[in-house]
């Protein structure tokens, strides 16, 4: 509590001290205040450790960045319904509203002065077509009507990073004022979390809330009820145990996106430092990226609309292999999006409340899904001569997957 209300006379100082049109180019990026802040000494009169000070600081100015997104957002509004106003005019204004620099030296009524050249003109021109005194006073009063001084609604609570706290003893152990010392929280579950948290102190009850943030909401799907197995290859980019086939062209586009790199490298690797065609093969190199994830994206997405898994059993890869003499394949091999595949399955999961659970995988691409003897693969099949289950080898795979996990052949993490 004592933290609590030290973080909560922090963030106060800063509403303060940093909420009128005179900080506002303090604001951006924030360098500016968190120094100010490192200046003014109060830490040190509150004996506040600095993985709480300093957390505290970016949490005032984050929400004094939002309080001018918000007064600007109902400027902009209110320029919009304004009859008053001509075409010219609210061009003008909206202009000021989307240029930091300009908006910040009028509110302060300071002659303009620009370094960009490009938006030095533009302004200049909409001048020379507008009375600008008089818009110019508009905006302020809006700003006077609009703008406030946030305060600390809620002291029983306060941010905290990854240096400020450790796991053991089935509980948590969090950072006081006191040095080499910390306060032994006990945790009702075993999740272990390392990112920056916020607890909330509930005194009334004797109880601390931890609360962790998240990427996405997750979705609830009632129709995803089956268990599947998923093999990820490189020509194919998902084959399932039900016997589907998904990202078909993955092995085509990882060839071409491969060949064009190989190509284009070979013609700047003389130059590499200066050449002025870099920033084109960059941008050429990133678009050719970019649609090559949307195509493992898309097949992602369909996978799980037409499989609608509640389970995925798939395999631990190995570390990438590669070919001993052929270059052209190691550069295919490199290219290959394994990582971002497995990230975006993984994310996918998350979101859809799906479980991804990695099973054992030593001599699975051999063996027999039917009878689970060793088989051979030939041309893209896969044939057992016991049972005389000829199939395609990654459906194979698929299934000797989901035989695994469904027999508990698991990696437990």
């Amino acid at each position: 509590m004592d933290i609590a209300k030290d973080c909560s006379t922090v963030k106060d100082y800063v509403y303060k001290r940093y909420s009128g049109i005179h900080s506002l180019s303090k604001l951006y990026p924030g360098y500016t205040v968190q120094n100010e802040m490192t200046d003014s000494g109060l830490r040190e009169r509150l004996c506040l450790p600095s993985v709480y000070f300093y957390l505290a600081v970016h949490d005032a100015v984050g929400n004094i960045k939002s309080n001018w997104t918000i007064i600007k957002k109902k400027i902009s509004e209110n320029i919009k319904n304004n009859k008053c106003f001509s075409d010219e005019q609210k061009h003008y204004l909206r202009f000021v509203l989307k240029c930091d620099v300009i908006f910040e030296q009028i509110l302060e009524r300071k002659q303009v002065q620009i370094d960009n050249e490009a938006i030095r003109i533009k302004y200049e021109e909409l001048k020379s077509k507008n009375d600008t005194p008089r818009l110019d006073n508009y905006l302020r009063r809006q700003v006077r009507k609009y703008s406030f001084i946030p305060s600390s609604r809620n002291i029983m609570e306060f941010s905290i990073t990854e240096r400020a706290y450790r796991y053991a003893d089935h509980g948590i152990y969090i950072s006081t004022k006191e040095k080499r010392k910390r306060i032994f929280i006990y945790l009702t579950d075993n999740n272990r979390y390392f990112c920056q948290m916020r607890i909330c102190l509930i005194p009334e009850k004797g109880d601390v809330r931890i609360c962790i943030p998240i990427s996405v909401r997750v979705k609830e799907h009632n129709d995803y009820k089956s268990y599947i197995g998923a093999a990820i290859g490189m020509n194919i980019m998902f084959a399932t145990s039900s016997g589907n086939l998904y990202g078909e062209k993955i092995g085509e586009l990882h060839r071409e996106y491969a060949s064009w790199i190989r190509k284009m490298n070979l013609g700047y690797s003389r130059n590499m430092a200066n050449n002025p065609g870099r920033e084109k093969y960059n941008s050429q190199k990133n678009r050719r990226r970019e649609y090559l994830r949307s195509y493992i994206n898309m097949e992602l997405n369909r996978m799980l609309r037409e499989e609608k898994p509640e389970r995925i059993y798939v395999l631990r890869l190995p570390p990438q292999a590669f070919h001993k003499a052929d270059k052209e394949i190691n550069n295919s091999m490199n290219m290959w999006q394994r990582g971002y595949i497995n990230r975006r399955l993984k994310q996918k999961c998350i979101e859809n409340k799906i479980s991804l659970i990695e099973v054992l995988g030593s001599g699975i691409s051999i063996e027999c899904s039917s009878c689970g003897e060793t088989g051979i693969k030939r041309e893209g099949r896969f044939i057992c001569e016991r049972c005389g289950l000829n199939i395609n080898e990654r459906i194979n795979t698929a299934k000797s997957i989901y035989n695994r996990g469904e027999k508990g052949k698991i990696i437990i993490r």
